[in-house]
């Protein structure tokens, strides 16, 4: 059974119990002007608005200048054992030394 807690209208804003607890127009309007006569709330201007970024471009990891593929590679498990052993980063520790053979072996020619 639901308490009566729970049945009570929500009266924040002026609501009564035939209400759909939304604020009246005057509470909108008077919430409005309070907020425009803070001096820490002022709105902003057209230059902060163009600066700024959509939430979703910052989300994640920074995007590199260096794109890496994702692929499926089988190592001994002594290779994998060793680098995960050098703690937290021992894939990009991996790609380093693969990276220092790639350049060291392809200057043979």
């Amino acid at each position: 059974m639901r308490s009566s807690r729970n049945l009570r209208p929500n009266l924040a804003f002026g609501a009564d119990a035939h209400s759909s607890n939304r604020p009246l127009l005057e509470e909108v309007t008077a919430i409005a002007a309070a907020a425009k006569s803070d001096p820490d709330a002022q709105p902003l201007t057209t230059r902060q608005l163009k600066s700024m970024a959509p939430m979703r471009a910052l989300r994640g990891r920074p995007k590199s200048e260096n794109k890496k593929l994702l692929l499926s590679v089988r190592y001994s498990p002594e290779v994998v054992a060793y680098f995960k052993s050098t703690g937290e980063g021992w894939q990009s520790r991996m790609d380093v030394v693969l990276r220092e053979y790639v350049a060291r072996n392809s200057r043979r020619g």
